[in-house]
Parts: structure tokens; C-alpha cells; sequence
């Protein structure tokens, strides 16, 4: 937009906005701060840290993405894939709730923000199309049913030694009698409970209904008494901004898990701010919303609080209550701070197999489980690596798992450029001329090969390339006086790659045959007069159309 601050694009806001939007902006901050507020608890518990941090990370990250961020809608908050991330990179180096936990998770969300406004600046943002939708897919449905089986012990009141996936399950089933009852019938009550309203009642904050239900059944038959486990006492107010004690080491270790959080929060975020820009009509900066994700991660550190992200949950909780622009994540945390300033009391009673009932409801909504199946209709391959990929975070642990998933990106990718399309052309005759193309009622010409490489060209593959221009000249049956690469789709080339388009050269003009190139433009065509070979080839032998070479070759 001409005229704003490039780095604070929010601040267009306050120049811009229309008064009319108010009532709906303050309607929907208000019903995304009553479902926040729960959720933000709930997550605490996922992340290992107190209830009050999960507020903290609720209300300084969206006050920061309102002033960077691009996205009208988006809400950054406590999200249950970076909780569970954080808990998997702190647990091997502090017990959780020491102050060296706290510390370590609030490094880490400094960390994560450094980094990602790094990449920003760097101009990184094309990372989110990195992790392919197969991959990202199977990564959340790995999250989905770690998170969910790491519930198990609160939501049934009973705890559980075994912490791999497999090991806890069974443990839970062959100790299912040692769950305690009240805490177990309270949690699956407020499950059914969620799941019913997310069904239909969609216009009520369920978290919200929940959580209260869940206090003044604490009230009435005194569960505290009973031994269901409660949040306890949180601390009214807010903390006093502190840097927290770690050392250089420490930060070593943190390096790869912030790395990871980086990445992933940043390509988890950016499909949900996408949809959701694309629904209302404008454009996102890729690069602009990486510097906002690390300015509200920075935020909600500084603010004592944890890693944060792109809360898809909240942020169509304030589109459907009609909110227009970024105030509403600003009179959310506003709405948030009045909770945490006056009602922290009610809070203290809050069952925690009722946070555990919410986080096993939202991380049911995450399970996607018909696109694996959509993956293997259309392309098996794609199928595969969807379930690699959960089968590895499941297995593995969620950094491990998103090595895994990486890992089989690169693979795949690697397989696809290295083994791309090709075809052997022939030509048709349209009103507007002749064209090459590799229909199969295509006239093919005695003598010439046309052929086509749907991809760069290569050092990896290079030699695909050599094996499968060789067969399109000896599945010839009758003797080939010219070969012509039609270079359209061949964006660039490498040096490897026009060494074997010289190799080529060499070879066929051994057996009397000429080489010859069309359309051949950009990276691929400078690579060519770089390297000489355009002039080994000759200028006679380069056609700027295929229409050309083919009339060339009938007049030779």
C-alpha cells in the first residue's frame, strides 16, 4: 500500500480504518478471547508450563502481528503443534516446572522469533512451499495422535510411566481400572459435550462453555475434594519483562529445535492466512508474514511466554463474528488482560481433565484423514509419504518426525527432477499453423526427432536426459538426419547439463546426424552462448520457433 511503513504495515490501520467496522471488530476480539482463554490453559498444559504462561502467550503475540503482520484475520496464538514441539525439545534438557524449564521455553520463543524475522528479511518466505501438502498433512496427523495420547493421563486422572506412543497406549488400556472415576467421568462429559456443540452449535465458543461448566461443577460437588486434579492458584497481572538465564550452551542445544519451530510454525500459519486473504479479496507478503511470526514470538517471549503461531481455530472464530481487520486480535488480548487482571480466581478452579477434554477435542478436528486417501486415489506415491511422514513423528518424536518429513520432501522432489516427462514430438496442423506435440495422432517426420525434456537440465539428471534422447533415436526404424531438442520447457541448464548436450552433439554427428535446438530462452539459452556451445552447434542450427527447425529440416 503506498505511503506505509514497509516493516509495520498495521500502522495502516489506524490511517485507514472505517468506523463502521468497530461493532464488528469488538464483537468478534470478544468471541475470540472467550475461546483463547481456555485453549491458551490448555496449551500451557501440553507445553509443560503454568497456566498463566499459555494467557501471556495469548495476549502480547497478536498485539505485535497486528502491527507487522499482512493478514486482516489471522490470529497468532497458542497453537497445539508448537506446544507439543516445545515440550519435545525442553524435556531433555530441564524437569518441567524449574525455573530453568520456564527459562529455556521463553529462550526458545526468542530464538524462534530472531529466526524467523531473519528469514523474513532474508526473503525466506518461499519455505512455506517447501513442505509439500502431502507432508504437512501427515506431519499434523502425527502431532494430532501424539498430543492426543499425551492426554491420556490427565484426561483420566491417572498416571502414566510409559511416555513412547505405543508403550502408553497399552498402559493405559491394562490400567484402565486404576483411572479415577470422578476425573474420568468429568473429562469424557465435557468431550461429548465439545463434540456436540462443535456439531450443533457452532455459534457458541465451546472451550468457553466448557471450562465454565467445568468450574461450577468444581463448585457444587466439590471436586477438589474428591482428588480431581485442579489448575490451582494463577497469579493475577502481568510478569515483569525479563531476559531469561541460559547460557551459550544452552542456546546450542536450543539452535536446531528453534530452527525446526521456525519452519513449521511459519508453514502451518501461512495455508490458514492464505485461505483466508484469498476469501476476502486481498494479497499477503510471504516474506512480510515471516517478520510478523517473529515479532510476535518475540513478544510473547519478552512477555514471558512461549512459542507461538497461526491459531486456525481463533482466526475463523473472529471471521465468522465478522471481524474486518487486525483491531480484532487487539481487542482480544485487551479482552484477555481483563482476565487475567480480575478473574484468575475462577480460574483456580478449573478441572484439569477439562483442559485435557479441550485439547482432545481440538486435536480431533486436526485428524485429516480422507486427503491420504485422496493422495493414494491420485498419486500412490504421494500417499506413501503422507503416511511415512506420520508414521515417522508417531515413532520417532516430533523432531525426529519433521526430519523424516523433510527428508522425504527432498527425496521426493529428487525423484521427480531427476526422472521428469519427455516425449517425442510430432506435428499438427491447426488454423493458425504447425505446431509440435506429442498428441498421439501427431504426424511424425521421416528422419527428424523431435524431442522434448520437461525439466532443467541437470547434474542429476543429466544422464536421464543422455539415456533417453539415445532411445528416441534408436527407436527410430528408419535412418534420423536431424535431432531437435525443443528447449520450451527447459528453464535452465548447468554446466553438467551442456556437457552433455555437447557429448550428444559429438556422438550423433559421428553417425552423420545434426543437433539442432528451438525456443531455447533465459538461463538455459545464456548457458548455451556461455559455454560455446551455441557456437558449436551454429547459428543456422538454432531455431527460434519449432516451426522453424521443422521448415529448415524440409528445405535443408
Amino acid at each position: 500500500m503506498t505511503g506505509t511503513n514497509p516493516w509495520m504495515p498495521g500502522l495502516a490501520l489506524f490511517r485507514t480504518y472505517r468506523r463502521e467496522w468497530l461493532a464488528s471488530d469488538v464483537r468478534a476480539g470478544l468471541s475470540v478471547a472467550a475461546v483463547a482463554v481456555p485453549i491458551a490453559i490448555a496449551y500451557s498444559q501440553i507445553a509443560g508450563v503454568p497456566p498463566e504462561v499459555g494467557i501471556y502467550s495469548a495476549i502480547f503475540p497478536p498485539l505485535a502481528y497486528a502491527m507487522f503482520g499482512t493478514s486482516r484475520q489471522l490470529i497468532v496464538n497458542p497453537d497445539s503443534a508448537a506446544a507439543a514441539l516445545i515440550a519435545s525439545t525442553l524435556a531433555p534438557l530441564a524437569a518441567v516446572g524449574t525455573r530453568r524449564y520456564l527459562d529455556l521455553s521463553v529462550a526458545l520463543a526468542l530464538a524462534v522469533g530472531l529466526l524467523s524475522v531473519a528469514g523474513g528479511v532474508l526473503k525466506l518466505g518461499v519455505v512455506a512451499n517447501f513442505l509439500a501438502r502431502p507432508i504437512l498433512t501427515g506431519y499434523t496427523n502425527g502431532i494430532a495422535a501424539t498430543i492426543l495420547v499425551g492426554q491420556l493421563s490427565g484426561f483420566l486422572g491417572m498416571p502414566l510411566e510409559a511416555t513412547a506412543f505405543v508403550p502408553r497406549i497399552l498402559e493405559a488400556l491394562g490400567r484402565i481400572s486404576d483411572a479415577h472415576g470422578p476425573t474420568a467421568a468429568l473429562g469424557l462429559s465435557l468431550f461429548v459435550l465439545l463434540r456436540l456443540l462443535k456439531r450443533y452449535a457452532q455459534g457458541l465458543p465451546g472451550p468457553l462453555v466448557a471450562a465454565v461448566l467445568a468450574v461450577m461443577a468444581t463448585m457444587a460437588f466439590g471436586f477438589g475434594d474428591r482428588g480431581v486434579a485442579l489448575v490451582g492458584s494463577v497469579p493475577a497481572g502481568f510478569p515483569a519483562p525479563r531476559l531469561p538465564r541460559v547460557t551459550a550452551g544452552d542456546l546450542t542445544q536450543l539452535f536446531a529445535g528453534a530452527c525446526s519451530m521456525a519452519l513449521v510454525s511459519y508453514c502451518s500459519m501461512m495455508p490458514t492466512a492464505r485461505s483466508f486473504a484469498t476469501r476476502r479479496g486481498y494479497a499477503l507478503n510471504a516474506n512480510q508474514e515471516f517478520v510478523a511470526l517473529g515479532a510476535a514470538n518475540l513478544a510473547s517471549g519478552l512477555g514471558q511466554g512461549f512459542v507461538v503461531s497461526g491459531a486456525d481455530s481463533r482466526t475463523a472464530v473472529g471471521d465468522a463474528a465478522g471481524g474486518k481487520t487486525q483491531l480484532t486480535g487487539i481487542v482480544a488480548a485487551l479482552a484477555m488482560s481483563a482476565v487475567l487482571i480480575f478473574l484468575t480466581g475462577p480460574l483456580a478452579l478449573l478441572p484439569r481433565t477439562a483442559l485435557s477434554a479441550i485439547v482432545i477435542s481440538a486435536v480431533v478436528g486436526m485428524f485429516d484423514l480422507r486427503s491420504p486417501m485422496r493422495y493414494f486415489r491420485i498419486h500412490p506415491v504421494e500417499g506413501v509419504v503422507s503416511v511415512v511422514t506420520t508414521a515417522g513423528v508417531i515413532a520417532l518424536g516430533l523432531l525426529p518426525g519433521l526430519l523424516v518429513a523433510l527428508v522425504v520432501g527432498f527425496l521426493r522432489l529428487l525423484m521427480l527432477a531427476s526422472y521428469p516427462h519427455d516425449a517425442v514430438l510430432g506435428v499438427v496442423e491447426t488454423p493458425a499453423g504447425l505446431h509440435a506435440s506429442d498428441d498421439v495422432n501427431a504426424r511424425r517426420i521421416t528422419g527428424l526427432v523431435m524431442y522434448r525434456f520437461d525439466s532443467a537440465l541437470l547434474f542429476f539428471n543429466a544422464d536421464y536426459f543422455r539415456e533417453r534422447l539415445r532411445a528416441a533415436v534408436d527407436a527410430e526404424s528408419t535412418p534420423v538426419q536431424w535431432v531437435l531438442i525443443d528447449a520450451e520447457s527447459m528453464p535452465l541448464m548447468d554446466l553438467t547439463g551442456a556437457a552433455v548436450i555437447d557429448e550428444m552433439r559429438r556422438e550423433l554427428a559421428q553417425k552423420g546426424i545434426v543437433l539442432a535446438v528451438a525456443r531455447a530462452k533465459g538461463r538455459f539459452l545464456e548457458t548455451l552462448e556461455r559455454s560455446g556451445l551455441r557456437d558449436a552447434i551454429g547459428e543456422r542450427h538454432m531455431f527460434a520457433t519449432m516451426r522453424d527447425a521443422v521448415e529448415a529440416f524440409a528445405g535443408r
